[in-house]
C-alpha cells in the first residue's frame, strides 16, 4: 500500500485550492514527511526509515500555511508534558527541547540553536529509558531533515513565512492586487484594516494583532507575509524569495 494516493484524494476532497506540504505520521512522537515522500509504501521500514514511525497509524496532513517549527513545538508540548519525570534525559531534554523551539518562534533564536537540537535530540533517544523519550524529539529531527530552511528563516530573518509565529510576522496589503472588496475589513477583529470601496486597503501595523483573519479571507492573494516590522521593499522581497525558490526546485 502506498501511502500518497490515500493523501491525495482526502487533500483534493478537504482542502481545495490549498498546497500539500507535509504529513505526520505515528502520534506526537512520529515525524513529518515532506510532499516527495508521500508515494512511499506504507510499511514499518520504509515509515522508519523517513525518520517517522508507525506508532498509532494516525495521520495528519498539513498544507502549505503550516509553519513547521511550529508543528515541532506543538508536539513536543505534548511528549514534554507526558514524561513520567523518571529519567533525566526525557524529563529534562524535552523541556529543553521546548524551551529552544518557543525561543525560536518568538524570535529569539541563535544560530547555533539549530545544532544543539540536533544533538540534544540525539542524546535523549539513545539515553532515554522508555518508548517516549526514545521517540519525543522525533518530530524535532524529521523538521530539521526537510525542513531546515524554515528554522533558518525563522532565526536569521526573524520570519515565519507561514504567518503563524505572531512575533516574526507582519501582513501587508499589496495594492496592485487589492480589489478593494472589504471582505478582509469586515473580518478583521482589531479595525486594523482601512479602506473604501473601489480603494486598495492598508493594515495599520500597530492595531494589528496578526490572527490571520485578513489573510485567510482575502480570495485574491493580494495579503503578504513579510517579516515583522519590515520596512523595506516588500515588492523586491517578494521577488527575492520567489527566484529563490524557483532555485531550490
Amino acid at each position: 500500500m502506498v501511502a500518497g494516493a490515500g493523501v491525495r484524494r482526502a487533500w483534493a476532497a478537504s482542502l481545495k485550492g490549498k498546497k500539500y506540504k507535509s504529513v505526520q505520521l505515528g502520534g506526537p512522537s512520529g515525524g513529518c514527511i515532506p510532499e516527495h515522500l508521500l508515494d512511499i509504501p506504507v510499511t514499518y521500514e520504509d515509515i522508519v526509515a523517513t525518520g517517522a514511525i508507525v506508532g498509532s497509524g494516525g495521520m495528519v496532513v498539513m498544507d502549505d500555511s503550516t509553519c513547521m517549527v511550529g508543528t515541532a513545538k506543538f508536539f513536543l508540548e505534548f511528549t514534554a508534558d507526558e514524561s513520567c519525570g523518571k529519567c533525566t534525559p526525557c524529563r529534562v531534554g524535552t523541556k529543553i527541547l521546548l524551551d529552544i523551539l518557543t525561543d525560536i518562534t518568538q524570535g529569539k533564536g541563535r544560530e547555533e540553536d539549530i545544532a544543539t537540537l540536533d544533538d540534544l535530540s540525539r542524546d535523549i533517544i539513545t539515553t532515554s529509558l522508555c518508548g517516549l523519550g526514545q521517540t519525543a524529539p522525533n518530530p524535532v529531527l524529521s523538521t530539521l531533515r526537510y525542513f531546515k530552511d524554515e528554522y533558518e528563516s525563522h532565526i536569521r530573518d526573524k520570519w515565519c513565512k507561514a504567518g503563524v509565529c505572531r512575533d516574526l510576522t507582519m501582513f501587508w496589503i499589496d495594492e496592485k492586487l487589492c480589489k478593494a472588496c472589504g471582505a478582509c475589513l469586515r473580518a478583521c477583529p482589531s479595525k486594523a484594516v482601512v479602506g473604501e470601496k473601489k480603494v486598495p486597503h492598508k493594515i495599520i501595523q500597530e492595531l494589528c494583532v496578526k490572527c490571520r483573519s485578513c489573510y485567510e479571507t482575502c480570495k485574491f492573494n493580494s495579503i503578504k507575509i513579510l517579516p515583522a516590522g519590515f520596512e523595506g521593499d516588500p515588492y523586491a522581497l517578494i521577488e527575492k524569495t520567489a527566484v529563490g525558490a524557483k532555485e531550490e526546485k
